[in-house]
């Protein structure tokens, strides 16, 4: 590879006798010379790199060192002696003392290529020596008798001198392009001397360089060459190198087989090499007069049995010929042409082989094998599947929609069952009312009369007091003419004086007073005042917006005790959770008001020209004459008329201005028929009378049903909605927890507060813990699930907030008031005129549009209750913003329930691995086990992070680092990637091969 662990020992070189230390030179030309010894080094760029750091000093040590050893041969040395190898006009004695040192030869030649500097190399292939072309016509000259030898000359010599020629062509072929004039006429002077009558004596040369390793070691020196990127080029755009080399599998010797088989092996996992390999053997069919392809390659795999490394290189081939390719279906082809051969069957015996290594090739190939059969039958299965899917598919759409129909009518019924219970509340309220008022008064009658009764008793006190003094002769009752009673007083035996006393009346009943019910007005005072909180730590503060103390009245908070709670949870864990530490920003809330939005009156105004195009164009979709149009609607005729067309019509009412031209047109009496169309049509349509208002209801009629269908689910859904989400002691129970903490956090700096607006809900997720782990909706979420398991599915309880948080309230009841006016304006028809249409019309859909009206302000009514249960306005908290706040709480609730999960796993699964861990660490096996799987995951970790690179990046040693990782790893389909075939095992060579 020409690298620096190459530069002593491995080269045939002669030590020169040189000073022990020779005076350096100047930095200039110290820096030349370095770099003449770096280029001649052919070392990679990062050792390169590592050289130039080395000071003057270490610089001149290196080029000392490089230059006390110089070539020993240079290349046109090699190249003169394989030329007279050659030579045709050589006598066969001269040749037989010439061959006897030409393996000789070969071997300096193979080891100077190896080890020699790249320069060497160069100057050894370049266009004056053409080496390589030298090397391939030596390697076919020694392969010609070796070819007649497999095929016998029991066939005669006419068949062997047709082998002979066609191994001559061979020769000839060699790089037709090729200017060298020299090689060129030697080249023909061979073929010359094949194809003279000389033939006999060429072949007993060929035979006798046959019988030597010559064949080998060109191969190995093919090999050497190959090994630098600037040699592979050469090699693999060679017309007949490849052949050459897939030629020489017909070498006797089992050694030099698996040699070429390594080599082609390893050609193949380069880019473009594949098909080079596949040329090389269909060229090996036409040589040797194969029936298929890979014929010879298959009976030598089955009669060197005996030789183990052979059958390993020969398997490890096959599998990487096939296997290697990206295209499944040339795979599976060249997969069933060795299926032909009988490789299976082989195969199938060899499984047992005692050989390792065989062994693991064999499983590698088999391992590596499409079953087409099986892909047929994953295909038809994925059809069938296929199938399946479509009709689930289908049948989930009519689940589907049979769900939906579902979920209408089931919100149909609870918003009919919620409007009874509305009414029933209402009627309750009633009765208590009533009931209260008549305690009430029956509670004043009974204090009255015996209030009565005691003014009474009092009367018959005084009248029986008087009597008593009367006897006794101390007063006197004398009767005055006005009925009064007068006491005079006697004194001694005689009248004394006389004094009319009237006797007073009873009392009169006292007015009927307040009645003693308690009054539920609850002032300031009444409140009852919350206890200060005293937390161990501080901790963040809850952005909420709190209610005022006098707007708790008769919301939900008023029925809530969230100092109840606070006893029931551990605040300690919620302490050590939520303190401050580095607390991040404040979020605060923005309360923004939400605007209804107004829907924008589109006016049409068109110009007279293009009205006149217009109505033309709307005309034609009625398919009826202006005569027929205009009766329909005057009978109001839907039957007749689309409320498409109707709607259409609509805008086509006639203006003043356009009634009075056709009325002074009539009135000129110029004939009808000189009008066009558009313009009698105007004429007769101007003649209807109260054209708008009979426009109006018969657009009105035609969409009344699909307005009350509109209509109805949205009502519904704000009915059902509102009243679940009042009705829901789940929600009730999740707000006094959220209140509960949000005191307990804000207690040491706002204080204590008695309700919240809901959308601080929202914020929920901004509070976190100290760890930045944890938000206080994902504890309230555990505190649920710990001590509160029955609140775990509140949801459950809170009916079509979805759908209502997509309703527009104020629309709707627009919509709904709209329908009312429409109907007074076809009862205001009915009274004028008789149309049995429009009677047909009030009979059935009168009923529909009171009950409409009614579910409108039960909606109205129960969205407003529920709003301000929760302490809103229902004038700046439309559905549109009220419900989505249940949907958004809802959605965030569901997820921090999924994630502590997910938290709570990873957390168990990491207690089990430290428990694990800590029982394996006395085990020395365990531990042993362990580094090894560890060590796997980091080969297979550089694996992936390595297999995307190209096979070569301007870098020597990738064939030899090839066929060293095939020798330890089998091939496997599975780490060929598409951007390299190249197999890289990264524990055998360096990352900078790779």
């Amino acid at each position: 590879m020409g690298n620096i662990e190459s530069v002593d020992g491995q080269y045939e070189m002669k030590h020169h006798i040189m000073p022990l230390k020779v005076p350096m030179p100047d930095p200039t030309e110290l820096e030349e010379r370095f770099a003449i010894v770096l280029n001649s080094m052919n070392l990679p760029p990062d050792k390169a790199r590592l050289l130039r750091q080395y000071d003057n000093e270490k610089k001149w040590d290196l080029i000392c060192d490089q230059e006390r050893f110089q070539v020993k041969n240079p290349p046109h040395t090699y190249i003169q002696k394989l030329r007279g190898y050659l030579d045709p006009r050589v006598t066969r004695k001269k040749f037989r003392r010439r061959v006897q040192e030409s393996t000789k030869v070969l071997r300096e030649l193979e080891i100077s290529l190896r080890t020699n500097h790249i320069g060497w190399v160069r100057e050894f292939l370049n266009d004056e020596n053409r080496g390589l072309d030298i090397l391939v016509e030596y390697l076919s000259f020694a392969q010609c008798a070796i070819m007649l030898d497999f095929e016998g000359l029991e066939n005669g010599e006419d068949f062997s001198l047709d082998k002979a020629k066609s191994w001559s062509r061979s020769i000839e072929d060699l790089h037709q392009n090729g200017c060298n004039t020299l090689v060129r006429s030697a080249r023909q002077s061979v073929l010359r001397y094949v194809l003279a009558s000389t033939l006999p004596e060429a072949i007993k040369n060929s035979r006798l360089v046959s019988q030597k390793d010559d064949v080998h070691v060109c191969i190995m020196c093919l090999r050497a060459i190959m090994n630098y990127q600037y040699g592979f080029n050469l090699v693999m755009s060679h017309a007949h190198a490849v052949n050459e080399i897939a030629l020489s599998l017909n070498n006797k010797n089992p050694r030099t087989k698996a040699l070429v088989l390594e080599l082609l092996a390893a050609v193949c996992l380069v880019r473009g090499g594949h098909e080079i390999i596949l040329s090389a053997f269909d060229n090996f069919k036409e040589v040797c007069k194969e029936k298929r392809r890979f014929e010879k390659l298959m009976e030598y795999f089955r009669s060197e049995d005996g030789n183990i490394d052979f059958m390993v290189a020969c398997m490890q081939f096959i599998n990487i010929v096939v296997h290697s390719v990206e295209d499944m279906n040339f795979r599976v082809h060249l997969q069933y042409e060795f299926t032909k051969l009988g490789l299976d069957d082989f195969l199938e015996k060899s499984k047992h082989t005692e050989s390792d290594k065989l062994s693991v090739q064999i499983q590698a190939y088999l391992d590596n094998v499409f079953d087409v059969g099986g892909l047929l039958e994953d295909a038809e299965t994925k059809n069938v599947a296929l199938e399946k899917v479509e009709e689930l598919e289908e049948h989930l759409s009519h689940v589907t929609e049979k769900l939906l129909d579902v979920e209408n009518e089931t919100m149909t019924k609870v918003a009919d069952l919620e409007k009874q219970l509305l009414h029933k509340d209402k009627e309750l309220t009633a009765i208590k009312e009533t009931y209260e008022s008549t305690s009430s008064q029956v509670h004043t009658l009974r204090r009255m009369i015996q209030e009565k009764d005691a003014a009474f008793q009092r009367h018959n006190n005084i009248k029986k007091q008087l009597l008593e003094l009367e006897q006794q002769g101390t007063i006197r009752l004398r009767k005055q003419p006005d009925g009064d009673i007068a006491i005079e007083a006697l004194g001694g035996g005689g009248l004394v004086g006389g004094a009319c006393v009237p006797i007073p009346p009873p009392p009169p009943p006292p007015l009927p007073g307040p009645s003693p019910a308690v009054i539920l007005s609850v002032g300031l005072s009444a409140i009852r005042i919350k206890k200060p909180i005293k937390t161990k730590f501080h901790l963040p503060v809850f952005n909420w917006t709190a209610l005022k103390p006098n707007q708790i009245n008769g919301t939900v908070f008023n029925e809530i005790d969230d100092e109840r709670v606070l006893e029931e949870l551990d605040l300690e864990k919620f302490e050590e959770l939520f303190k401050t530490k580095a607390q991040g920003p404040v979020v605060d809330l923005l309360c923004s008001k939400s605007k209804v939005p107004q829907k924008a009156v589109n006016k049409v105004q068109l110009l007279d020209a293009n009205r006149s195009k217009n109505l033309a164009i709307t005309l034609r979709k009625a398919n009826k004459t202006s005569e027929e149009i205009c009766k329909a609607i005057q009978t109001f005729d839907l039957k007749a008329l689309p409320v498409d067309f109707v709607e259409c019509l609509m805008r086509f009412l006639p203006t003043e201005a356009e009634s009075k031209l056709l009325r002074q047109y009539e009135r000129e009496r110029r004939p009808l028929d000189q009008l066009t169309e558009e313009d009698r049509f105007m004429l007769l349509f101007s003649k209807i009378e109260r054209l708008t208002q009979r426009m109006s209801i018969i657009t009105f009629v035609g969409n009344f049903n699909d307005n009350v269908n509109m209509l109805t689910p949205q009502l519904n859904a704000i009915i059902a909605a509102s009243a679940s989400v009042k009705s829901s002691p789940k929600l009730k129970k999740i707000l006094e927890i959220i209140l509960a903490l949000g005191n307990y956090m804000n207690s040491s700096k706002r204080g204590s507060v008695y309700g919240f607006k809901l959308q601080s809900l929202d914020l929920l997720l901004d509070t976190k813990s100290t760890d930045r782990k944890m938000t206080l909706l994902h504890y309230i979420a555990l505190v649920v699930k710990e001590k509160y398991p029955e609140l775990t599915t509140f949801y459950n309880e809170l009916h079509f907030v979805d759908k209502a948080a997509a309703v527009s309230l104020e629309n709707v009841l627009l919509d709904v008031k709209e329908l009312g006016k429409g109907m007074d304006l076809v009862r205001r028809e009915c009274s004028l005129h008789d149309h049995a249409v429009l009677k047909g019309f009030l009979q059935t859909s009168d009923t529909q549009l009171d009950k409409l009206q009614k579910d409108s302000k039960t909606a109205e009514e129960a969205f407003n209750n529920v709003v301000l249960y929760f302490g809103e306005s229902p004038k700046t908290t439309p559905p549109s913003v009220f419900f989505p706040v249940f949907v958004r709480f809802i959605k965030a609730h569901k997820e921090a329930v999924e994630e502590n999960e997910q938290r709570k796993k990873q957390e168990e699964a990491m207690r089990e691995k430290l428990l694990a861990q800590e029982a394996k660490q006395h085990d020395p096996k365990t531990q042993k086990k362990r580094q090894q799987q560890q060590e796997m995951i980091a080969e297979l970790r550089r694996r992936q992070a390595k297999d995307h690179r190209p096979v070569y990046e301007g870098k020597d040693g990738t064939i030899e680092d090839i066929i060293t990782v095939l020798k330890s790893v089998p091939f496997t389909a599975r780490t060929a990637k598409r951007g390299s075939r190249f197999f890289c095992d990264t524990n055998l060579f360096d990352e900078s091969i790779c």
